[in-house]
């Protein structure tokens, strides 16, 4: 913290949202009042400069939709009619239905569901964890984003471990594939930009022309969903023409051979066929990312949203060994790095409290869960950190689901939003700027403490005070639910781990941020060192043959798609995708900066245009089978024929029909990992003619 005037502050905070970047802030404070916030220029990935949406995290901080006072339900279940209630009454009321639910029902009918609406480890996942397994209450599976590519490279290089994101800066060739960088991962393209300026070609492998694809210097638009066969054919390419690096192959990698003999499977004709692309841009793609040195391969989430997204993540983190490309700093592939941080996990979450034989219960399948589970059906709802009548999949069960009276649900928030009016109790949370809180990132080395800038607005409470006040009232007895903060903090720094060597909470608070111990020039596997059992890159894995995987990379089609559902794309021809929109964050700022977006759109090819006598700006309705929603049309090139693109997350109650995007996505889960499917969904689109 430095003072700048008698009567104004500079604080340092994080921004605790769901990006790789994990931003070091600057937060200007006066008279107690946050005035200003801007990004660390000392930071080595923030350099200075924050996003389009935490620019704006002093309007967020001070909206007028902030949730500060405890409520309870007055009204039906859905209209969002609430009258304030005391914290004492709010959590009494709490307790006592968390304890007669228990007995009636068992613990197990209570469910907690909560994702990263904040990424901090203190109140992403501490206190809260603790306070239900205690409970006993069912366990959350929490998949919805990134468990089905996680799964997958772990199979394959062992952990989330990969390129340092400051490498790329050196980089002679950069992969952007099924990333959107401009507004997923914004900090990582001032290396992109300078790696270019130094003659580095970047290629976009997006079936969409985001801002980011539009952007680089060649833009290759393959089906959804068709990205492992994409990266084999390339594979087939490379062993054909005898440009793979056989002496990486041969020391640090296991099946080498067999995989050069599935690839074989995967000729460029028939890669073409799968892909929607043309042999000549396949062989092209090969032969670049073969003989350029260093080539780096940028991954993100959005290709694993679909069946056989862990297979798909599998098949491109081979990519590196085969041409020897992890021999560099700045080649490899990165999808995330937050394998590297030994954080105590345990010690944070404590899953020694969980009694043995509780289920686990996929958030994914949170309209299942509330409609159809038994034994014991779910008969109270927690939600935190997270907004499922936005985001879950396939809302029309979800919403079926909340509108339960049977069903107790309790939200923890900073605005009411879609979920806050299904509640039986809300109550008031913190933004990032009125609690502390330790971070660790998923797109650079840098762990960061965030220190609170400004006192609680209204009577909000930070996750941790609220499972500490609730363990309280639930006359849990363990001392593990009187540890502040401040010890919590310490406990997840408590590691043996030569990374974390040296880094005390003492000097991250005096530094705001501090870098693992790793090598300044690290490439991690440049001389094999895989994090897998066999310490090698495992293009065959025992691991997935035991665990019923084919062992080996290959191609799992979509569940629906022409090829694999020919029936159900007869009445649902188009692919849906649904990236987020430049301004949101999953729901997160959708009610603040929805003025910066042009309200639902859907972007549509002119031929399926025409096709549908759809017009630019004409509405439309995007249904199938699980339900609909409507949006404005917009008929532009940026996506493929057969695809459809809908920036998301839109808050249903900012929609002209309280419908978004989720009301057509689907249960189903993704080949491993229990991930999300979210881009693996048929619709037809209809003009509105009113």
């Amino acid at each position: 913290m430095t003072t700048i005037a008698l009567d104004q502050q500079i604080i340092h905070a994080v921004c605790p949202h769901d990006c790789p970047d994990t931003c070091s802030m600057l937060v200007t404070v006066q008279d107690g009042k946050a005035i200003k916030i801007q990004g660390n220029p000392e930071h080595p990935i923030t350099n200075g400069f924050l996003c389009t949406k935490v620019s704006r995290y002093v309007e967020r901080t001070y909206h007028q939709g902030r949730l500060l006072y405890p409520a309870k339900r007055v009204g039906p279940k859905g209209a969002g009619q609430f009258e304030r209630i005391s914290w004492d009454e709010a959590l009494t009321t709490i307790a006592e239905c968390l304890q007669a639910i228990s007995t009636s029902h068992g613990p197990q009918s209570i469910l907690p569901y909560s994702y990263a609406g904040t990424m901090g480890l203190l109140h992403y996942g501490s206190m809260d964890r603790r306070f239900f397994h205690r409970l006993g209450a069912s366990l959350l599976d929490r998949t919805i984003c990134a468990s089905a590519g996680a799964t997958g490279y772990r199979y394959t290089v062992g952990a989330s471990v990969g390129t340092d994101p400051e490498a790329y800066v050196d980089a002679k060739l950069i992969i952007l594939w099924g990333t959107n960088t401009l507004t997923s991962n914004v900090h990582l393209w001032t290396f992109i930009k300078a790696a270019r300026k130094a003659g580095a070609r970047v290629i976009a492998i997006d079936p969409w022309r985001s801002r980011t694809a539009a952007q680089c210097d060649w833009h290759i638009a393959p089906l959804p969903g068709t990205d492992a066969a994409l990266a084999l054919g390339m594979m087939h390419i490379i062993f054909r023409d005898g440009l793979q690096d056989q002496a990486y192959l041969d020391e640090y990698c296991l099946g080498g051979e067999q995989l050069r003999q599935r690839v074989q499977e995967y000729p460029p004709e028939l890669v073409a066929e799968l892909t929607g692309l043309d042999v000549a841009t396949i062989e092209q793609l090969a032969h670049e990312y073969a003989t350029t040195a260093p080539a780096a391969i940028r991954i993100n989430y959005g290709l694993q949203r679909h069946a056989g997204g862990g297979m798909a993540v599998r098949t491109l983190a081979c990519l590196p060994a085969v041409i020897g490309s992890w021999r560099e700093r700045a080649g490899g592939i990165l999808l995330s790095t937050s394998g590297t941080f030994p954080i105590n996990n345990a010690a944070l979450e404590r899953p020694d409290l969980i009694p043995a034989g509780t289920r686990m219960i996929n958030m994914n399948q949170l309209g299942d869960a509330l409609t159809e589970l038994n034994d014991p059906p779910v008969q109270a709802l927690f939600v935190y950190n997270s907004n499922p009548a936005s985001v879950a999949p396939d809302l029309e069960a979800v919403k079926r689901g909340l509108e339960r009276e049977d069903l107790f649900t309790v939200v923890h928030e900073q605005f009411y939003t879609d979920t806050t009016r299904y509640a039986d109790i809300i109550l008031p949370a913190t933004t990032q700027l009125e609690h502390v809180d330790l971070h660790k990132a998923y797109g650079h080395w840098y762990l960061a403490w965030s220190n609170q800038a400004i006192e609680p607005l209204g009577e909000a409470i930070p996750n941790t005070e609220l499972f500490r006040r609730l363990a309280a009232k639930m006359g849990f007895s363990e001392p593990c639910f009187s540890d502040d903060d401040q010890t919590i903090a310490r406990q997840a720094l408590n590691s043996n781990h030569p990374a974390l060597a040296g880094i005390t909470l003492e000097r991250l608070q005096e530094a705001g941020w501090l870098r693992l111990n790793v090598p300044s020039n690290w490439a991690p596997f440049a001389e094999g060192n895989f994090l897998t059992p066999s310490g090698k890159c495992e293009l065959y894995s025992e691991r997935m043959l035991a665990d019923g995987f084919d062992p080996l990379p290959t191609y799992t089609a979509p569940y629906e798609s022409p090829v694999t559902n020919p029936r159900l794309a007869e009445r649902y021809p188009l692919t849906l995708i649904s990236p987020p929109a430049h301004h949101f964050l999953n729901s997160t700022f959708g009610n603040i900066l929805q003025r910066y977006e042009s309200g639902p759109t859907l972007e549509i090819n002119p031929l399926d245009a025409i096709e549908r006598n759809i017009d630019d700006g004409d509405q439309v309705l995007i249904r199938n089978d699980r339900g609909g929603f409507v949006a404005t049309a917009v008929v532009t090139d940026r996506v493929r024929q057969a695809v459809v693109v809908a920036p998301s997350i839109w808050w249903s109650e900012l929609t002209v029909d309280g419908r978004n995007v989720n009301h057509t996505t689907p249960q189903a889960l993704s080949d491993m990992g229990g991930g999300a499917t979210f881009y693996d969904n048929l619709v037809e689109v209809e003009r509105i003619v009113s």
